[in-house]
């Protein structure tokens, strides 16, 4: 199975999010149940492998802490390929993901290449218009969330199909 680990966002930020899916042609959004927030991907896990991964991501202690999303932005530069919803502040998710990351390897997953930003995908994009992209970051630059409460983190697994990844939670911890 293939397992990530995220925060679930509450209904009223989702419903924020969602307000401000259009005006992309190429566009597919994402739906409720796919947003979001990774902390780490994790891949494919057989179940000896779950099995380490939870109970290392058991012992993880860390602080509960408040989120906001501020502002929106793309991957992919020229090549634009995903749109994503910003965090205002950082460093609490940074710390919690460093906390994660250090449990996995512990685990035995290997340790992520790429530079962890945090953010929420609100779509993926194929063959996007880059003038719409652009359009669509200038209209939503100044988006910003209500706050909410972080008082845990989530074991999701994931299955592809062809409408899109559906994701199952399988299990959560607690902050303190």
């Amino acid at each position: 199975m293939r397992l990530f680990v995220a925060l679930a966002l509450p209904d009223a930020v989702a419903e924020g999010l969602l307000a401000i899916q259009s005006g992309v042609p190429g566009a597919r959004w994402s739906e409720r149940e796919q947003l979001h927030l990774t902390l780490r991907f994790i891949g494919e896990a057989d179940g000896r492998d779950a099995t380490a991964v939870d109970d290392s991501l058991s012992l993880i202690d860390a602080p509960k802490f408040s989120l906001a999303f501020r502002g929106v932005g793309e991957f992919g530069g020229k090549t634009p390929h995903a749109l994503w919803a910003g965090v205002r502040e950082k460093e609490p998710v940074a710390f919690l993901q460093r906390k994660i990351e250090t449990a996995l390897q512990r685990a035995g997953v290997p340790p992520e290449q790429r530079k962890y930003i945090p953010h929420v995908t609100l779509a993926r994009l194929r063959g996007a218009p880059v003038g719409r992209v652009i359009d669509y970051l200038s209209d939503h630059a100044f988006y910003a969330s209500e706050s909410f409460d972080v008082e845990g983190f989530i074991l999701y697994s994931s299955v592809l199909t062809t409408d899109g990844s559906l994701y199952r939670a399988e299990k959560a911890y607690r902050l303190r």
